[in-house]
């Protein structure tokens, strides 16, 4: 895999919300996108059911069909978000896991998904009978790997423990939101994940665009930016705190010698706990600026100095 993923949530919409479909990149521009990355070096490819209402799927599809590069590329997809608001139209049962696996292979026009992965969690779903569905899909050879998102660290550790005492196969991967902004809420989780070899991709590494610095305090957000479309994963960051560490973090960067965003994806390519960093680009400027982060190796002294920087912001409030 990658170091960096293409995340193909964009394609089709913004996301999994339906009143976003149609608003995203369009299949052109879709595919201006995957042949960029693919050129990059980029071999991990992320997408889900949801996004588009399906028609990411079908993007990533039929560009693999187009460009006859099925066997080049890591395949991510997920499942579990809600498609509507009939039963058995969400969440991790084996009956939603089953059905689903199936539109999504006939979408993505593959005989297999490289990693499949469980939307988010699924609290009234017992873990057993999810992990189990997952297992049987790779002992189909539907799936090869398995994984989730936006999960909590003791849940990933009780994940583990019933996988190994049921002989299924355990998650091997974990999906979360991870950036100098999250960077405390995922300590613990990465230290899981690196101690139970599970491989960690960081997503939302710009924190839905904060960490670029067009946020920053004095005016409104661009209309076409993430934080107007779709500003319930990210309106939290929008306080004084954020405002202080955007400040200090645009110093750092200027003192590095980087970008904002050069300086918060190196950051996290840099931390030997995260196997890979999605990134959401909107056109091929932001993938290529995402490619020459990955490249700007931070040793752990350059990056205990970006969070004594933003730490130092944040005392300054009190």
């Amino acid at each position: 895999m990658s170091v960096i993923a293409l995340g193909c949530g964009g394609f089709g919409g913004v996301g999994s919300e339906a009143a976003l479909f149609g608003k995203g990149e369009t299949e052109d521009e879709a595919g201006v996108l995957m042949d960029r990355a693919y050129e990059s070096g980029i071999n991990y490819f992320d997408t889900a059911n949801a996004y588009g209402g399906g028609l990411s799927e079908e993007m990533v599809g039929r560009w693999l069909d187009r460009r006859g590069l099925r066997q080049q590329i890591f395949l991510a997809t997920k499942v579990g978000t809600a498609l509507g608001t009939a039963p058995n139209q969400g969440g991790l049962s084996r009956r939603h896991i089953v059905d689903e696996v199936e539109h999504s292979l006939r979408r993505l026009r593959t005989d297999w998904i490289d990693l499949y992965m469980a939307h988010q969690v699924d609290p009234d779903t017992a873990l057993e009978d999810t992990l189990s569905a997952f297992d049987s899909l790779v002992v189909a050879g539907k799936v090869r790997y398995v994984g989730i998102c936006n999960c909590e660290a003791w849940r990933l550790g009780k994940a583990c423990w019933v996988a190994d005492r049921h002989g299924l196969h355990r998650f091997d991967s974990v999906q979360n939101q991870y950036n100098l902004l999250t960077r405390h809420l995922q300590s613990e989780c990465t230290a899981l994940a690196a101690d139970q070899q599970i491989a960690f991709t960081a997503h939302s590494p710009l924190a839905g665009g904060w960490l670029t610095g067009k946020y920053m305090p004095g005016g409104p957000p661009d209309p076409k930016s993430r934080l107007s479309l779709r500003p319930g994963p990210y309106e939290h960051f929008r306080n004084r705190r954020t405002a202080a560490e955007m400040v200090a973090f645009k110093t750092a960067a200027s003192e590095a010698g980087m970008t904002m965003t050069t300086l918060a994806i190196a950051w996290l390519v840099s931390d030997p706990a995260v196997t890979s960093v999605l990134i959401g680009p909107r056109h091929t400027g932001h993938l290529d600026e995402a490619v020459t982060a990955a490249e700007q190796a931070l040793d752990e002294s350059a990056r205990r100095e970006v969070v004594h920087a933003l730490d130092d912001a944040e005392r300054g409030l009190d």
